[in-house]
């Protein structure tokens, strides 16, 4: 005889396939599920996603994967109604690969995608940060995708964001978002 399991509503299944269907990211602030442990997945420093130290090679899954991601104050989780699984994270879980500008000036828009498929907006709530390295002073400059989750803006698009900013009269370097301005560095 087969034993039943429990059907929860969100199962990884059905938030595979609502994914897939671009509906709504689940409400994964409101769960609050015990703690499991850790299990053995890594974000690379460059948004590859590692189990058991080898890549994962479906982007269907590393997608649905980024939809439960949550930043907790001992790190980053996976988070299902029943489970609450530590991972890994080098730097940012995401990385910015595409910069898209709708408008000019105060008006200008600016939209990055992110390696899983995100879309971000710049505006107050999504913010544009650069930190700087103590050591080498080099700049590593991200964004806010939601709920405290960034993405490090690769290379190529942070020199697209570095040609679009401009320098104000003290020599800042910046640029306009939804009408908000966004220190970069120094010009």
């Amino acid at each position: 005889m087969a034993e039943s399991r429990p059907e929860f509503s969100i199962g990884l299944a059905s938030l595979l396939k609502d994914s897939a269907q671009g509906r709504a990211l689940p409400p994964v602030e409101r769960w609050n599920p015990a703690h499991c442990g850790e299990i053995d997945i890594r974000i690379a420093r460059d948004g590859t996603w590692y189990h058991q130290g080898s890549p994962i090679l479906r982007h269907a899954i590393v997608r649905l994967f980024s939809t439960i991601l949550r930043k907790d104050a001992d790190g980053y989780h996976l988070v299902t109604p029943a489970e609450k699984l530590r991972i890994q994270v080098e730097d940012a879980p995401f990385v910015a690969v595409l910069l898209h500008r709708e408008g000019t000036g105060a008006a200008q828009r600016l939209i990055f995608t992110t390696n899983v498929g995100d879309e971000v907006e710049v505006d107050a709530a999504h913010a544009l940060r650069v930190a700087i390295d103590p050591d080498s002073g080099a700049p590593s400059p991200y964004v806010h995708v939601r709920r405290g989750l960034e993405a490090k803006l690769s290379r190529a698009v942070f020199y697209q964001l570095a040609d679009l900013a401009e320098c104000d009269a003290r020599g800042v370097l910046g640029i306009r978002s939804n009408d908000h301005y966004f220190v970069l560095g120094q010009g």
